[in-house]
């Protein structure tokens, strides 16, 4: 079952996962015989000979054959303990074996792209932004689309590339306090509350309290509550005009999208329905209706619940079609990348992705990490996420559909936790997060079908591969195409320096901070680690090594010839990186203090609700943009 019983820790202690645990782990993934013949399921890259040693329990000869869609296209025999498979085309097949025995077994082959796509430009950079925390004169309360047209158009006049986003997954409507996008009910769908209902006819029956939207637009922070209500009745006035033209373009549309999205928008609709008939867990509800069934699906939509079904619908079609807007502006703009998307590394146990993937997602289990030096106790991130047996059941085809979900708008998407692919950290509900196990994922299979996806969708693949890398693990990952993510803050050696601009990988996405660590500002005024101390949370870090750190950049900075040390400085050292990315954080370009989110936190910190201190039109008189086109002049629009 790939499981390992026990494990060193980041501090080098071993730990032995309690019996109760294992037992809980073992129950929660799905039963799959071990492969006979082939150990593991087979990957194929184009182009390239392709040979797979069979093992000594192959009673020889072996005969197999290759199905795509119920329908074989290739068959053979092989009397060697190895098979030379045919030249195919790319694409996700069903492989059949029987031996000399009669034993006879079946295993996903993936014939992939020799690489992941590697992106058609040079060096560029990215702005990078929190959208829900984007102040305007006209949202309500939260950035939405129109606003991202408006950062595109921001970031192209400085002269980045793209604009990268923090996940657009669903959450939860009616969990408005349930606010992380890297906590999503499902990362195959869009959160609504990202849409710009004023753009939709019928809209301003809607609109209603402007006294209601003026306060939402005077917070410092998202009251997602507020926020939800007013967008929610917004959305159904929406529907309702739609409803009342039965044909014409925007119909014609919505069922273009609807088949586009078949069968799991469908799916998702009759979930979204389901959970609000009920009120409770999926694995609570009437038997009938804890796993998904297409036939029972399609009654549903013919009875009462219809016109909900297609509200849930027409939501989603109206926001992707929105983010379909910003990208093809992008495309108008020449933005070599347009849009670099988030996906969170898990989902909620009790949203849809969990309840459509019971074989793939193992609801009893949570996504973590083991103890380390500055978690001492492991972590328990509470997001459910794939197993190996479930996916190769059904030939990676759930993790599939989540790729191509973030990629379909995308030029560039961020795998968080791209460690996930070759292991996870799982832990059983109810135990401590030091209680877990790693249970081994096919890491070749899952890099062949990434690949895929990303040629297919013309969309480049960045890994987060922070924290403890198993040996070989970037290699295998370079080798496949998919790219790095180095975080200066972290690129120091030994005593503390930081690293030279010839340290950065060529096909990686280098940054100063991320979303989970201070903001410049915050950094240089001490202001994260005397925040974590006043609400009880041990910084990892003293005053003192602060200082040494401030030094340490410095120094780095001289050695490159740049006098200066504010973020301009730091943006221009990153600039010379060949790194063929660079994203430059909103909030650093504005001088914010605080950062998005402070890990270990729940309600002693506004993570993922800080809006920036000014609206979008407010901005560029806030940014040097001298300094800033000096710093990136190399890697710039302008440039190029």
């Amino acid at each position: 079952m790939g499981i390992q019983t026990d494990y060193i820790d980041g501090q080098g202690h071993r730990h032995v996962t309690d019996a109760a645990a294992l037992q809980i782990i073992v129950d929660a993934l799905p039963v799959r015989n071990p492969y006979r013949f082939i150990g593991q399921a087979v990957v194929v890259r184009r182009g390239q000979p392709s040979r797979t040693e069979l093992s000594q329990a192959t009673a020889l000869p072996l005969r197999w054959k290759i199905v795509a869609e119920d329908r074989v296209i290739a068959d053979g025999e092989t009397r060697d303990r190895a098979v030379l498979w045919p030249d195919l085309p790319v694409g996700s097949y069903r492989l059949h074996l029987a031996d000399a025995s009669g034993f006879t077994e079946q295993a996903p082959l993936i014939v992939a792209p020799p690489r992941a796509f590697a992106g058609d430009f040079d060096r560029c950079w990215l702005l990078a932004v929190q959208l829900y925390g984007i102040r305007s004169a006209r949202n309500w309360g939260i950035g939405d689309f129109t606003d991202l047209e408006a950062l595109i158009e921001l970031a192209a006049g400085l002269g980045a590339d793209g604009v990268g986003l923090n996940p657009l997954h669903a959450l939860f409507d009616d969990r408005p306090g349930d606010c992380s996008p890297y906590s999503p009910n499902s990362r195959l769908f869009l959160n609504p509350l990202y849409v710009d209902v004023e753009k939709l006819p019928g809209f301003q029956r809607a609109f209603e309290s402007k006294g209601a939207v003026a306060g939402l637009r005077a917070r410092d922070t998202v009251d997602y509550a507020a926020v939800a209500e007013l967008k929610w009745r917004a959305l159904r006035f929406a529907f309702d005009t739609f409803k009342a033209n039965p044909k014409g373009d925007r119909r014609q549309d919505f069922e273009t999208f609807c088949a586009e999205r078949a069968p799991l928008l469908s799916r998702f609709a009759c979930f979204e329905v389901l959970r609000h008939k009920f009120g409770k867990p999926w694995w609570e509800w009437p038997e009938e209706w804890r796993r998904p069934d297409e036939a029972r699906c399609a009654s549903l939509r013919q009875g009462e619940d219809a016109a909900e079904i297609e509200f849930v619908e027409f939501v989603q079609w109206t926001a992707d079609r929105q983010l379909q807007a910003c990208k093809e502006l992008t495309g108008r703009l020449g933005m070599k990348v347009g849009l670099y998307l988030d996906v969170a590394v898990g989902v909620q146990c009790d949203g849809f992705d969990a309840w459509n993937e019971q074989a793939a997602i193992s609801r009893h289990l949570s996504v973590g990490a083991p103890p380390d030096p500055l978690n001492t106790a492991g972590q328990n991130w509470g997001l459910a996420g794939f197993n190996a047996a479930g996916l190769e059941l059904q030939s990676f085809e759930p993790y599939r559909e989540m790729l191509r979900a973030s990629m379909r708008h995308a030029g560039a998407i961020r795998l968080d936790h791209v460690l996930g692919l070759k292991r996870l950290y799982l832990v059983p509900h109810g135990f401590a997060a030091d209680n877990g196990v790693y249970v081994q994922m096919p890491f070749e299979a899952l890099l062949a079908a990434t690949a895929q996806e990303s040629v297919g969708y013309r969309c480049v693949v960045i890994g987060e591969d922070l924290g403890t890398v198993p040996e070989g693990f970037r290699e295998q990952m370079a080798d496949w195409g998919i790219w790095s993510y180095q975080v200066m803050m972290f690129e120091r050696d030994d005593t503390g320096s930081f690293r030279g601009v010839d340290h950065y990988a060529s096909n990686a996405l280098v940054t100063f901070n991320t979303h989970d660590l201070s903001t410049y500002a915050g950094w240089r005024s001490f202001s994260d680690l005397k925040l974590k101390r006043s609400i009880g949370i041990d910084p990892g870090e003293s005053d003192d090594a602060r200082w040494h750190a401030l030094h340490m950049l410095s120094d780095v900075l001289r050695h490159h010839a740049i006098d200066d040390h504010d973020l301009y400085a730091v943006a221009g050292f990153l600039a010379r990186t060949k790194s063929r990315l660079l994203a430059i954080s909103l909030e650093d370009l504005l001088g914010v203090v605080e950062q998005p989110n402070i890990p270990g936190t729940v309600n002693e910190h506004p993570n993922w609700r800080q809006r920036l201190p000014m609206t979008i039109d407010a901005m560029v008189a806030a940014i040097d943009v001298a300094a800033l086109k000096r710093a990136t002049a190399e890697r710039s629009r302008a440039a190029g």
